[in-house]
């Protein structure tokens, strides 16, 4: 079990991107659900997006920052009147900061089942490494 040595700061500015995000999800309320997580030499940002096709979603990765953006359509079902709609539609936009350096020319993006992937290597000089003591 690893021990993470508590940071008021990240839980801070946590509290603010969920209220950013709350702020920011429009008329519509929907934003898809994001997971970040660390390797020791790459950060993974998973979205599902599902409906979606690749030509519907928008991703940049500049100074640190990732964006995905995108727009998913009403369905467009002919009835009387809907009963429940849970399934969000419209335009959506989720920004993340990363803590480490990165190498944006080895970033790769892949949309495999509704679930977007996308691979950020840490730049070499921010891996940490061992070193062995002589």
């Amino acid at each position: 079990m690893a021990l993470t040595r508590w940071d008021p700061l990240r839980d801070l500015l946590a509290l603010q991107e969920r209220i950013e995000r709350l702020a920011d999800a429009g008329d519509a309320g929907w934003q898809p659900p994001v997971d970040v997580y660390e390797a020791a030499d790459r950060y993974i940002v998973s979205a599902e997006l599902p409906g979606l096709s690749r030509d519907a979603i928008e991703l940049h990765v500049h100074d640190g920052q990732v964006t995905i953006r995108g727009q998913r359509p009403a369905s467009q079902v002919p009835c009387e009147r809907y009963h429940r709609v849970e399934r969000g539609h419209g335009t959506f936009s989720r920004r993340f900061t990363l803590s480490s350096a990165i190498d944006v020319d080895r970033v790769s993006a892949d949309l495999k089942d509704g679930v977007l992937t996308i691979v950020i290597p840490k730049a070499a000089n921010a891996v940490p490494r061992r070193i062995d003591v002589s």
